[in-house]
């Protein structure tokens, strides 16, 4: 299947088949997010995630895949140490600041500096329509934190402290994206390179969730944390894995904006399923981050 992908990337076919899996990653990204938030501490589910799914990948990457060579297994270290830092990010990020404040901070950056970072590694070229995409969708979403942090109420006291950290994080994830995208264009069997990342990734954060599993005062139920850990690697494994196929099937950049739609599928499964009211703002700012994302993906 590897060799088939590199035969269509930028190509026609490859074009679309990265639109398709971009906007699954957005999807998938939405429901992994909501995950992280909620009543168990989100250091302890990162690490029930991350655990399963380094499982799941391990008899994938052992009897499906080559072993890595040398220069492989350092990309894949390089990479364990960004995603590492990341992690370790956003969930300080979540612990000082609401969800619906930091999640868009966050996701807002990215992008911005993603179509930076891929001009510097990969030469891709954004037209002066594509850059006019990108600020619309960066600014909506930044406008969609700002409008959450209006309504704001509790933990005022380290929210300045939540922003810095969430835009750190927006850095961090445009070095992973471009990182990953440099990774899976390296290696000669670019599953390769995903499925070792997801074996390696996944044994820090159960460890370091472990010794603040043991150090609470009240330990939550693990039962309810492992099942969202299992249900999360497997949302993971189509968040990520959906956007680092389209990486290397078409542009880096474009790529990256397209799965910064995850809040706008965010609201739309809060207002389909779970009955939350959206109203005209929070529909504008969605129409507005959407429109920049289609702007961006046409305006080639």
């Amino acid at each position: 299947m590897g060799e088939w992908l590199i035969t269509i990337a930028g190509t026609p076919e490859g074009r679309v088949l990265a639109l398709l899996l971009a906007l699954t990653s957005a999807f998938a990204h939405a429901v992994f997010g909501a995950l992280q938030k909620g009543r168990h501490d989100p250091w302890l589910t990162r690490g029930a995630i991350d655990i399963f799914y380094a499982l799941i990948a391990l008899p994938i990457a052992l009897f499906a895949f080559p072993m890595p060579t040398a220069d492989i297994w350092l990309l894949l270290a390089g990479a364990w140490v960004i995603h590492t830092v990341y992690k370790l990010l956003m969930a300080m990020a979540y612990t000082r600041g609401a969800y619906t404040v930091v999640y868009p901070v966050v996701r807002g950056t990215g992008p911005l500096v993603t179509v930076i970072f891929a001009g510097l590694v990969f030469g891709e070229i954004f037209t002066i329509t594509q850059w006019l995409g990108v600020m619309l969708l960066s600014g909506g979403i930044f406008a969609l934190a700002l409008w959450n942090l209006r309504k704001l109420t509790v933990g005022r006291e380290t929210l300045v402290a939540a922003l810095g950290i969430a835009f750190l994080t927006g850095i961090t994830v445009a070095i992973y994206t471009t990182y990953d995208a440099y990774g899976m264009r390296a290696t000669p069997d670019p599953f390769t390179f995903l499925f070792w990342f997801f074996v390696i990734d996944g044994w820090t954060f159960p460890i370091i969730a472990y010794v603040k599993w043991q150090r609470m005062a009240v330990t939550p139920d693990l039962g309810p944390l492992l099942k969202r850990g299992f249900i999360g690697a497997l949302i993971a494994f189509v968040s990520f894995g959906s956007v680092m196929v389209a990486t290397r099937l078409d542009k880096v950049g474009e790529a990256a904006v397209l799965r910064e739609t995850s809040p706008v599928f965010a609201a739309v499964i809060g207002w389909v399923f779970l009955k939350e009211h959206v109203g005209p703002v929070r529909a504008l700012l969605m129409a507005v981050i959407a429109a920049g994302a289609v702007i961006v993906e046409f305006g080639a």
